[in-house]
């Protein structure tokens, strides 16, 4: 039997963002639309070019290689004709593959919200979608509030989409953009666009989760015809949120009713990797992650110990609806620990670490790991953190330089005009290939005097480390008190783009991030030799 293909579009980085206390900046777009681009979601939209400062940089540059890379704004204002509209003019020119107009369904926000008459609003979504074509862009048409204007005008809620898919676009997105529509509802007014002329294969769904009931209408949609998916990574969002593309992918995945049906770009080894995308995304969030999320949370597979502990134990099936290593999550029982191995064997394979199932090592690794985690560590973040401890463990790594002392101190003072200055020093004393290097910097706080100073010289690796740069520092505080324990992330990037995470913890926020700055730094050279290694191979 064929399967249908569902096409997964991806708003993290536009719709996402309207999460109150979420502003990426574009080193975070940047590092959040390579995860999704890996991952092999179809659609990564970038947001709105011309908006802002952030998204108009973004769009400078196209950020992905494989998925469609999408901007998204508004029809042409009515008045005014395309060619002579500048917002459109900017969408035109953004670096997108395609882009999406988000364009008004419903007669109500015509009349109060635009100002203008039903049909000025179906010119203008008629010209800007052949406006995009004309340009050779992929057109996807965003129907807001579809559901609300369908319930209250179906005639000019139907007009609207097939307005968008005769003008040539190749998704026509029905949005409940309130949140308030119910399953039985999304269903029937799917069906009713379909019997209208427009196909599912040109259909997208975008529910927000107002009832608690996003990722439910996104499925109803599906059942009802159609092909495409809109979400977020962990269901984020304005207001409650946007339907859940981790669980959605999962659901699609792993269910017996869909999967027997559907298909998507997602296979098996990448489904593996959904909990750690997850876990990921929540680092550079710099929160939590959700420990009862479905699928991927720390306690989708944990069972205390009992009657239910007992049967799980017999047999897994008793008390789980899927495997928990399909989505690279595993199963925890209270009293006794299981699973897991898989998990790090595949992550390890992944950074071109191969690891025998029985070797003593392996279980070290796994040990050390949970009791890092168990002190505040959070690896799903930290890729390089974690790499380097698995090659310490297993012991591949050469030991480029020790760390003999640092001490960072800051004074605040007066300077000559009389004004008070705060000025950070750090002093690092290091062992490189048996020289003793000692160097001073100041900076404009003590992190930053610490890694300019750590960088200032590494004997013979200096010149290796000239192209890193420390793109972004993240700090955590774990528990409450004045002797809370500090989690540091640190992002670096170096010459040839690539992008790397590392973690430290301690009581003292300067210890924490000396020690994901030391790791940044060795995960640099660590990289460089693989290069070389590669090159020389090829």
């Amino acid at each position: 039997m064929t399967r249908e293909r569902i096409y997964l579009f991806d708003t993290t980085l536009r719709d996402g963002q309207q999460t109150p206390g979420v502003d990426f900046s574009v080193e975070d777009k940047i590092a959040i639309s390579a995860m999704l681009d890996n991952f092999g979601l179809d659609y990564v939209e970038g947001g709105y070019p011309g908006a802002n400062p952030t998204d108009t940089a973004f769009f400078s540059e196209k950020r992905t290689q494989k998925a469609s890379f999408v901007a998204f704004g508004m029809t042409k204002r009515a008045g005014v004709s395309a060619s002579n509209d500048p917002g459109l003019a900017t969408l035109l020119q953004a670096r997108s593959d395609a882009i999406c107009f988000v364009a008004k369904s419903w007669d109500y926000h015509v009349r109060v919200a635009l100002g203008c008459s039903n049909e000025e609003n179906l010119r203008s979504i008629r010209e800007s979608v052949e406006a995009a074509r004309a340009v050779g862009r992929e057109a996807l048409v965003d129907c807001e509030h579809f559901f609300d204007g369908y319930k209250a005008n179906p005639d000019y809620a139907l007009s609207c989409a097939r307005t968008a898919y005769e003008a040539g676009a190749r998704w026509v997105v029905l949005c409940d953009t309130n949140g308030g529509t119910q399953p039985a509802e999304i269903r029937e007014i799917v069906g009713a666009v379909i019997a209208a002329g427009i196909p599912g294969s040109a259909l997208g769904i975008h529910a927000h989760d107002d009832t608690g009931q996003a990722v439910a209408n996104s499925l109803a949609a599906v059942e009802a015809g159609c092909r495409q998916i809109q979400g977020t990574l962990n269901g984020i969002g304005e207001r409650c949120g946007n339907a859940n593309l981790v669980t959605l992918i999962a659901t699609l995945s792993l269910k017996e009713s869909y999967s027997s049906r559907f298909e998507t770009g997602i296979d098996a080894v990448r489904l593996e990797g959904l909990t750690n995308l997850s876990h990921a995304f929540d680092e550079l969030l710099n929160r939590s992650p959700n420990h009862q999320a479905p699928y991927v949370g720390a306690s989708a597979f944990a069972t205390k110990a009992g009657i239910h502990a007992s049967a799980l134990l017999k047999d897994p099936r008793t008390y789980e609806h899927v495997a928990p290593e399909t989505v690279g999550n595993f199963r925890k029982v209270m009293v006794s620990d299981q699973g897991g191995k898989s998990n790090f064997i595949n992550a390890l394979k992944r950074r071109g670490i191969d690891v025998g199932k029985d070797d003593p090592k392996l279980d070290l690794l796994i040990s050390i790991v949970k009791e890092r985690e168990a002190t505040g560590y959070a690896y799903e973040g930290a890729d390089a953190s974690f790499e380097l401890l698995a090659h310490r463990t297993l012991g591949t790594i050469p030991e480029f330089f020790t760390v003999d002392s640092f001490r960072v101190m800051v004074e605040r003072r007066f300077d000559a005009n009389g004004r008070i200055k705060t000025v950070s020093e750090a002093v690092v004393k290091l062992d490189v290939d048996g020289e003793q290097v000692m160097s001073v910097a100041e900076g404009d706080g003590p992190v930053n005097a610490l890694d300019l100073a750590l960088r200032k010289d590494l004997g013979k690796y200096q010149a290796e480390i000239a192209d890193l740069v420390l793109a972004d520092f993240k700090v955590r505080i774990l528990n409450g008190g004045t002797a809370a324990i500090t989690r540091v992330l640190i992002e670096s990037t170096d010459g040839d783009g690539t992008r790397w995470w590392t973690v430290g913890v301690s009581e003292n926020i300067i210890d924490a991030s000396f020690q994901a700055l030391t790791d940044s730094i060795v995960y640099k050279l660590m990289k460089n030799r693989h290069m070389a290694g590669r090159i020389a191979a090829e």
